[in-house]
């Protein structure tokens, strides 16, 4: 190995060089102290190298959390080795501390001695245990402590995943297994081409019974608000009286016989304890994923926080510092908050939906802690209560999340997925699309929805992986059967009628009142947010916000039929057809008989949707898990409904106009299907909302079954969503993803660049390149003060550039820096090798016992990293972020070393352009 070869002649040129090594030391030490001390006003974490000597008493600290506090629990290690992305064997293990996918994974040549924990490392059962431990974060504030002398850090939090070199890890561990030409070789190539399949049915199936298991339970403690079945207390209303009203089934008031407030009264009063109670529970389990961010990582929120004060987004160091051309922006240092005024950023990783987290995730976005086990066990729970509470609130868009998390922890049974953080997130992807898949009742809507909504890799072998896992989970729902009708979920509907004509002017007005309906809520519910949310209080005690709104809730919604209801049973009878042979449909008056009937329903309907709209909109952003499309849906439908009776009353107030002409009449009700109304405008608002569009257009016709409405649905949804952009640029997700300052690039919108590289290139500052024009040799507390500044610089991720006389020769990662140092047995006296020099003797490959310099740092060089001119149009470097998935891109003048963009920095760039374009 190239470590060993150059042994020798590291040893001269460090005997040589120690004087001027020295100098060196001291110029790098006034270079980073000619700065005004940044720790007096930043408030960052310590570099994550200043733990790893401590790191035995690290999971002992005990109190209340603060921004050391671990993620989520303690962790479990696994170790894995890699190759290096270029053709170098690089010794060291990797170290995967996390919750979802962080590493990559290749064969490779052992240098070292084996652990004992060797004879295990390859075993499926152990693979097992370890799948199903909670394998959560090391403290926020500084990445993953080795195990053995040989563990490294690759993905730390909230930094990005390196696509190319986990592309190329996989190459070689591809190359590495065809190699084998023997028949157990063939073996393993067919297994681990089947090992996708394997994982995709897995998933789906699981996906399915966890379906199941809510959908069930939560209709049984959502009717227990209002009573209980006498032949057992877990069977809910439905399948306690599958044909109507029964003895079978005894409300509170006759239970209780009238005590002490009436039968009436007390019915009420029980089913708002009960509410309360679950909403509290509910709350008090998403309260125990609380997770403290450092106020370094510039975040808002996690959890759909809309009171979060937006942050803006961290940059390399030096955001718009003085560029080559001089023209930059005053240093981001001059104008940093000293450290009383950045308090650290509280999340919860249960609650919400966590589509917008799922979404930068699945974009290469490292989010430890929100995949793991505990996330899910406690979603799945949280969420059966605090839909089972009557809030305003769905399960659809938690399945998501509980999905990918089932996707994450199946990841870790075969290491193809587990060591390589890219090719997990292909099954991330699936597992995404199977949540909405099981959610609605439509595969290919779920398929759609990951090519549009969350994947941001989907190559053609995801495509069809993803539907696969989707037809599972739809199949296993099928043969499980929730809700006791065959179907999947419970408002599928059928319509018999085809539509008129003239009912397309009907639908687009539809298409336009729900477009702006969604772009309207989430307008109302920011605003809500920080009105009512940043009262300190409410700020500070999340519990009491749910006692609240579940008040609130169980007061104003019990006393209507319609809002009383669970969110999908009303979405059901708001889209269904009036058809008395159909048992699902609830006695709420509304099939009217005649023209007489309408009003009162309009009324009915007008009320509904003002409490629903005012419901949904101060529910949304409560610390439980909770969705937003289908109450989205539910305001929309009931719209959509009051439209649909208003045609209704029209055609049959005027049955001899020309345009009603051919609308046929059944018995005094004409051909108008109110219920029709009412699914198109659920789904344009839905889409105003998320601004899904032919996702949305699938999911309609499979719920509906009919390719007779395909087009008024199409047609609505694109108006919807040209009426909804119009209103408010952003969608829900959109808006909270831009919160968060993600380094999060939008591959579905490109704005228009007209400038160049050199606009976003900072000034070149010494203290964070590696100079070797003097010697190779550079010392360990000089690369240890390099490190330093990219972690002060929030740059995890980052790296250092390696130039000789002015010349990009290499560039070194930081994860790896910061592993190579922490290897080295005398930091303070050791110089490191960072360029290949010629050997002298062959033979001093077997010096050391076969054991690699810990001092030769070139294993860990990209010799090769991407570079463009610092002339290079805009349009280039967004392509080569967005389809390279690069973490940072080097800039050369004229062939010289000009520069370094990280991804950061040019995110905020791209929001900084957009938001300009917008004033304009």
């Amino acid at each position: 190995m190239a470590g060993r070869k150059h042994a020798p002649r590291v040893r001269e040129l460090r005997d040589g060089q120690n004087d001027s090594n020295q100098n060196s030391q001291n110029d790098s030490d006034g270079l980073l102290s000619a700065e005004p001390s940044q720790q007096s006003y930043l408030s960052v974490p310590s570099s994550p190298s200043s733990y790893r000597r401590t790191r035995a008493n690290m999971n002992q600290a005990g109190g209340a959390p603060d921004e050391r506090t671990s993620l989520l629990g303690t962790t479990r290690a696994s170790r894995i080795r890699i190759a290096s992305a270029h053709g170098t064997p690089r010794a060291p293990n990797l170290s995967r501390n996390q919750s979802y996918g962080t590493g990559e994974g290749t064969d490779m040549v052992r240098s070292n001695p084996p652990t004992r924990h060797h004879s295990r490392a390859n075993s499926w059962g152990q693979r097992l245990i370890r799948a199903l431990a909670d394998r959560q974060e090391e403290p926020v504030s500084e990445p993953k402590g080795p195990i053995f002398p040989d563990d490294r850090v690759w993905y730390d939090q909230f930094t990005s995943t390196d696509w190319v070199h986990d592309s190329i890890a996989d190459a070689h561990r591809v190359k590495a297994l065809r190699s084998r030409k023997d028949f157990w070789g063939r073996v393993y190539i067919l297994f681990d081409g089947a090992q996708g399949w394997i994982l995709s049915a897995l998933v789906g199936f699981i996906i399915a019974v966890l379906a199941y298991i809510v959908d069930v339970t939560e209709s049984t403690f959502f009717d227990f608000k209002d009573g209980y079945c006498a032949r057992g207390w877990l069977i809910s209303e439905k399948r306690c009286c599958p044909h109507g009203p029964c003895t079978d089934w005894r409300d509170w008031g006759e239970v209780m016989h009238g005590w002490p407030f009436g039968e009436r009264w007390t019915e009420f009063v029980i089913y708002l304890g009960l509410a309360i109670t679950l909403a509290s529970v509910s709350c008090l389990l998403t309260l125990t994923t609380k997770t403290v961010v450092p106020s370094a990582y510039r975040l808002s929120t996690l959890d759909e926080n809309l009171a979060a004060a937006p942050v803006s987004p961290g940059g390399d160091g030096d955001d718009g510092g003085n560029s080559p051309n001089g023209n930059g922006t005053p240093s981001r240092r001059a104008s940093v908050a000293p450290p009383a005024a950045a308090p650290s950023m509280i999340y919860y990783s249960a609650a919400g939906s966590g589509v917008a987290e799922v979404r930068v995730i699945l974009s290469g976005f490292v989010l430890h802690g929100f995949l793991g086990l505990k996330t899910l066990i406690i979603k799945t729970v949280g969420l059966v209560l605090s839909v089972a509470s009557g809030l305003s609130l769905g399960k659809e868009g938690p399945y998501v999340h509980i999905a990918t998390c089932v996707g994450n922890i199946a990841c870790r049974l075969f290491s193809k997925y587990d060591r390589n953080d890219a090719k997990r997130r292909e099954v991330l992807s699936a597992a995404a699309a199977a949540g909405v898949a099981v959610a609605f009742g439509a595969p290919l809507g779920g398929v759609l929805f990951g090519l549009e909504e969350v994947a941001y890799f989907f190559p053609a072998k995801t495509l069809f992986r993803t539907f696969f896992c989707c037809i599972t989970a739809a199949l296993t729902l099928k043969f499980l059967n929730p809700y006791g009708t065959h179907k999947i979920v419970m408002f599928q509907v059928r319509y018999l009628i085809d539509w008129e004509y003239f009912e397309l002017v009907s639908f687009i007005l539809v298409g336009v009142l729900g477009g702006a309906a969604g772009a309207l809520f989430i307008k109302a519910s920011r605003k809500w947010a920080v009105t009512f949310r940043r009262i300190p209080i409410i700020k500070k005690h999340p519990l009491l916000e749910v006692v609240l709104v579940a008040l609130v809730t169980g007061l104003i919604g019990y006393w209507n039929g319609l809002t009383k209801l669970p969110v999908a049973k009303l979405l059901y009878n708001l889209a269904a057809p009036c058809d008395d042979r159909d048992n699902n449909l609830e006695d709420l008056g509304l099939c009217p008989d005649s023209k007489a009937d309408i009003p009162p329903i309009l009324w009915h309907l007008l009320w509904a949707f003002l409490i629903k709209g005012f419901l949904t909109i101060i529910t949304f952003g409560i610390k439980v898990p909770a969705g937003i499309y289908v109450p989205s849906m539910v305001v929309g439908g009931l719209m959509g409904r009051l439209i649909g009776h208003m045609v209704q009353w029209l055609v049959l107030a005027f049955p001899d106009t020309a345009m009603f002409s051919s609308c046929n009449k059944v018995s005094s009700v004409s051909c108008i299907q109110p219920g029709v109304y009412g699914l198109i405008a659920a789904g344009s608002t839905m889409c105003g909302v998320t601004r899904l569009s032919v996702t949305l257009a699938v999911i309609l016709f499979e719920l509906t079954g009919s390719l007779d409405y395909v087009l008024p649905f199409s047609l609505a949804i694109l108006v919807a969503k040209w009426t909804a952009d119009a209103i408010e640029p952003l969608s829900i997700y959109d808006l909270l993803t831009e919160m968060n300052s993600y380094p999060f690039l939008n591959n579905k919108h490109k704005p228009v660049f007209t400038s160049e590289l050199i606009d976003i290139v900072p000034r070149v500052r010494r203290e964070r390149i590696i100079d070797i024009s003097n010697s190779p040799l550079v010392p360990a507390t000089s690369l240890r003060s390099k490190l330093e500044s990219l972690h002060r610089a929030g740059e995890l991720d980052g790296g250092l550039p390696i130039v000789r006389n002015d010349i990009l020769v290499g560039l070194i990662p930081a994860p790896d820096l910061e592993y190579a140092l922490d290897n080295l047995p005398d930091e303070n006296t050791a110089l490191c090798l960072m360029a290949n020099v010629p050997s002298i003797d062959d033979s001093d490959d077997e010096e050391g016992g076969g054991r690699r310099d810990p001092t030769d740092f070139t294993p860990y060089i990209d010799p090769a990293p991407v570079a463009l001119d610092i002339r290079s149009p805009m349009d280039l470097v967004y392509e080569l972020f967005v389809k390279l998935g690069l973490r940072y891109i080097c800039i050369l003048r004229d062939g010289k070393y000009a520069g370094m963009t990280h991804k950061k920095t040019f995110v905020k760039y791209m929001r900084e352009l957009e938001e300009k374009e917008g004033n304009e």
